[in-house]
């Protein structure tokens, strides 16, 4: 018999009753029944029940062992009774009586219960990670996650892409984040920098000929961490395509996003391939208010600001006339909510930060509320009339400036929607957003910047950056996005040199400063470089979203916490000085703070 067990804990069942066994695992939970002692042995398959009585020579030794200890059991499989069958385990016909036991390893007291999904501190999971992995739901979605990755793998594969891995030690790049620099010992006062993302090193694949390219890439950024993007590092699905419209990437990618999907939905309805619809960036601004719309939410924001030039609501008619808009998001079936329903509403819009969000009422065709009453029964039935609402709809307003009332009106559908229970839930609806504007004015810096990705193709190309108002050039780019996140985002890629030049060049860079920053791929366009985009989507996000998690904590082996600390290695730590000097550094500590 093998060292260790013969089965492992969840292959048992009734057809091995009457075996002499040997199985190993950690003792999930203990109960004594009076003489009589159940322990459910856990291991990374399933459990497997063992029991000892007095007539056990394992019992003794048992009884003194914490949970979470790791054992060795011999025994005979035994049928439990009908009443004592446990129909929610494979094993549940059976169990083991022990014979002997070989304690592996005892378990001190634990810092936190493993057995059950009780909530507990976030610093103590994460400082014994090794513990809340152990965990059902944990061990569940890192699982799920494995197979998610090899179910990608195999659809790249089957779609003709071929997997390469691209350098981690690199030169910095402008991702829109900030890297995460490594001196270099050989070249004194010089950094590498860790990926952002493997951007230039999958467009020079292209170039150097090889058509399909993807990878599991990990990708490095010193951001501050939110509940859907990890401190520190995030793997993506990242490829790209030689000669490919953007039509061509989403035709290509819409059968294996959805196909993973599908196959992890559990039976909920996922968007099929070919059906993704296709918004552009200033429709999803303004219908939803977001770049990354939940589809599922049926809720569309319109605007009505040409109802109010003129309007006995003076606040709107300043609004407007000064430039402003006015949009509006639809509440239906509220004439049952009281008044403390819209009062509510408009108190979490202040809290947000903003102004308030304004409202009408309406119960069997009565207007209610102050903007009602000063615009008039006639001209809010036009208004109604106009979008479609009927005698018993809310209606709430956000008006200011276009990108401010954008804003609001988008977190107001969302908020609307949830204390509606307006949401499906249990379904997975995809689309694309396409057509973002290539430039954004940054105010801080008063000047014109990229807003997405720098190496994206302008529509319209070099004619275009030469003859179009910057803010007005659209780009070949794309998101993806699945119920309220962005889970891929691409673009056709910028191939041409002069093109690349002209486009850094409204930022304020010059073509040395491009042949500076980017000089491996500015250098290889020179030689021929093929029409090429692509995408990456986030391995992370996708997960969580398949496994119902709220946080990709609970979809990622070993994370960082809010801090960006590892609390089970102890990272970041400081080096020692020979370190440093090895390294020709040395540490500047910050000012210390008034107190």
């Amino acid at each position: 018999m093998h060292l260790y067990r013969s089965h492992t804990c969840a292959q048992l069942s009734a057809a091995n009753v009457g075996e002499s066994v040997r199985v190993s695992g950690w003792m999930h939970r203990k109960r004594d029944h009076g003489g009589v002692l159940f322990i459910d042995l856990r291991d990374h398959y399933g459990i497997t029940q063992i029991v000892a009585d007095e007539d056990s020579p394992a019992l003794a030794v048992l009884e003194k062992l914490r949970p979470e200890s790791v054992i060795t059991i011999d025994g005979d499989v035994k049928a439990r009774t009908s009443d004592t069958v446990n129909a929610d385990l494979p094993t549940g016909e059976i169990e083991v009586f022990a014979r002997a036991i070989t304690v592996q390893s005892a378990a001190e007291e634990l810092p936190m219960p493993v057995a059950g999904e009780q909530e507990y501190p976030e610093d103590i999971r994460l400082k014994y990670r090794f513990l809340d992995l152990r965990r059902e739901t944990l061990h569940a979605n890192l699982m799920t996650r494995t197979k998610i990755v090899a179910d990608i793998r195999q659809r790249m594969n089957a779609a003709g892409f071929n997997e390469f891995s691209t350098p981690i030690l690199t030169a910095s790049s402008p991702e829109g984040a900030r890297d995460f620099l490594v001196p270099s010992r050989l070249h004194a006062g010089q950094f590498y920098a860790l990926p952002q993302a493997p951007q230039q090193y999958k467009q020079l694949l292209m170039v150097a000929g090889f058509d399909r390219y993807f990878q599991i890439a990990p990708c490095f950024r010193d951001e501050d961490p939110r509940a859907d993007r990890l401190p520190g590092e995030f793997y993506q699905l990242d490829l790209e395509m030689s000669f490919v419209t953007q039509e061509e990437v989403w035709d290509t990618m819409e059968p294996v996003m959805a196909g993973v999907f599908e196959a992890f939905a559990e039976g909920k309805p996922v968007t099929p391939s070919g059906q993704f619809p296709r918004i552009p960036y200033a429709e999803a601004m303004l219908k939803y208010g977001s770049d990354k719309p939940d589809l599922r939410n049926p809720l569309i924001i319109s605007d009505v600001t040409s109802h109010f030039e003129q309007s006995g609501f003076g606040l709107f008619e300043k609004i407007v006339g000064g430039g402003g808009v006015v949009r509006v998001i639809p509440a239906p079936n509220t004439h049952e909510k009281s008044r403390k329903f819209f009062d509510d509403m408009n108190n979490w819009a202040r809290k947000e930060g903003y102004a308030g969000l304004g409202y009408v009422t309406r119960k069997g065709g009565e207007f209610g509320g102050p903007i009602a009453k000063n615009h008039g029964p006639e001209r809010m039935a036009e208004l109604y009339a106009e979008l479609g609402l009927g005698e018993n709809d809310g209606l709430f307003f956000a008006a200011g400036k276009a990108s401010d009332a954008a804003k609001l009106a988008g977190a107001a559908r969302i908020e609307i929607g949830e204390q509606l229970e307006l949401i499906d839930e249990d379904r997975f609806d995809l689309a694309w957003i396409i057509d973002f504007p290539f430039y954004e004015y940054d105010e801080d810096a008063k000047k014109v910047d990229f807003s997405h990705n720098p190496f994206s193709m302008p529509q319209g190309e070099l004619e275009a950056l030469e003859n179009t108002d910057p803010l007005e050039i659209n780009a070949y780019q794309y998101d993806l996005v699945c119920n309220g996140y962005e889970i891929a985002s691409g673009a056709i890629r910028n191939h041409k040199p002069e093109t690349m030049v002209k486009a850094f060049e409204i930022v304020g860079l010059s073509k040395s400063d491009v042949e500076r920053e980017f000089g491996g791929m500015y250098r290889a366009f020179q030689y021929g470089a093929p029409p090429h985009g692509g995408m990456a989507a986030g391995v992370d996000r996708i997960v969580m979203l398949l496994v119902g998690a709220k946080n990709l904590r609970e979809v990622t082996l070993f994370p960082m916490n809010q801090k960006a600390e590892d609390l089970l290695m102890g990272a970041p730590s400081r080096p020692e000085s020979a370190q440093l000097r090895e390294l020709h550094l040395r540490v500047v500590e910050p000012p210390k703070k008034d107190g």
